[in-house]
């Protein structure tokens, strides 16, 4: 596999110290048994995980915002597994900056339009800011999505659409964009990391959510293979 494709890792690492929605710390890891508790040579480090279901590089399932939507485990492995195509507004999005259709209309004027089942990812740079957990976390002031450009990507009939931010809605206007995406009965993957790294588009996704049964958000492991 490694011999016939480039991968690429687009995962943020879970850590106590990344930023978080309502930017309180929501992760932990909790030592329970270590090895100086055990007898040679049957040594083991046990872990416990705290943690809400929408942390680090996450997916948001229909039922996040509807009520008898399908959760994570419903999601079909046709919906997770996708072509890619990313988006790249880099040369214009700021912490204001809200993706327009005149976005998606540019990248298909050069590249095609956008198919049907297929994951679309906005790379707007601000994942840059990870490592700086105020600023990427910014008072909720971060690039985000027009509910105009969710509207045309609901009609492309794509499977999902992803951002490198801490979500496609800030929240100052309520969040239009998950209603529409979700109310499509789509999935959005936030927080994502390495997106520079993919082409615009030939790139095939992996989006594996933990398996939670009737769980609204997961973290994800998000790989792509060019």
């Amino acid at each position: 596999m490694a011999a016939d494709f480039q991968i690429i890792d687009m995962t943020q690492a879970l850590s106590p110290n990344m930023a978080f929605w309502d930017g309180v710390g929501d992760f932990g890891l909790e030592l329970e048994t270590d090895y100086k508790d055990c007898t040679a040579p049957n040594l083991f480090r046990t872990q416990k995980i705290n943690s809400g279901a929408g942390v680090g590089t996450h997916m948001d399932a229909p039922a996040h915002c509807f009520e008898g939507g399908r959760t994570i485990d419903l999601l079909t492995m046709d919906e997770l597994i996708a072509d890619c195509f990313v988006v790249d507004v880099t040369s214009r999005a700021d912490e204001n900056y809200l993706i327009m259709p005149s976005d998606i209309e540019e990248f298909e004027k050069a590249h095609g339009q956008i198919p049907q089942s297929s994951l679309v990812i906005f790379y707007t740079g601000w994942s840059k800011f990870w490592s700086e957990p105020a600023k990427y976390h910014n008072n909720h002031k971060f690039p985000g999505l027009h509910s105009s450009a969710a509207e045309i990507l609901v009609k492309r009939g794509v499977a999902g659409v992803g951002i490198d931010t801490l979500s496609c809605d800030t929240g100052a206007n309520g969040f239009p964009a998950h209603r529409i995406i979700l109310g499509a009965d789509k999935y959005l993957v936030e927080n994502i990391a390495n997106a520079d790294k993919l082409p615009p588009k030939g790139a095939k996704v992996f989006v594996m959510p933990t398996k939670i049964k009737g769980a609204t958000e997961a973290p994800v492991r998000l790989v792509a293979l060019i």
